[in-house]
């Protein structure tokens, strides 16, 4: 059975994470990218290479999401407080 992992595709902003799920499903017809809340996606893990390729021909990159829960909420709290000790 495939793995499937989490990613977030993250652009200079909207039209460039479309502009890879566009070029992503023009490439490869094939392969759905499951939708899920908050811009992530569900993808084979072997896609991850290809992926990355198209992101990264879009100005974008892939970030694998972590597979507990509790740490990518953990992990959001962390970015955000920095982010607001950065604007200090």
């Amino acid at each position: 059975m495939t793995r499937r992992i989490r990613v977030k595709i993250v652009g200079r902003g909207h039209f460039w994470r479309k502009a890879v799920l566009i070029e992503w499903e023009h490439q490869f017809p094939e392969r759905q990218l499951i939708a899920e809340p908050n811009d992530f996606f569900l993808i084979n893990e072997e896609w991850l290479t290809d992926l990355q390729r198209v992101a990264g021909a879009c100005f974008s990159k892939v970030i694998i999401a972590p597979e507990i829960p509790s740490r990518l909420s953990w992990l959001r709290r962390m970015f955000n407080d920095g982010e607001k000790r950065l604007k200090r």
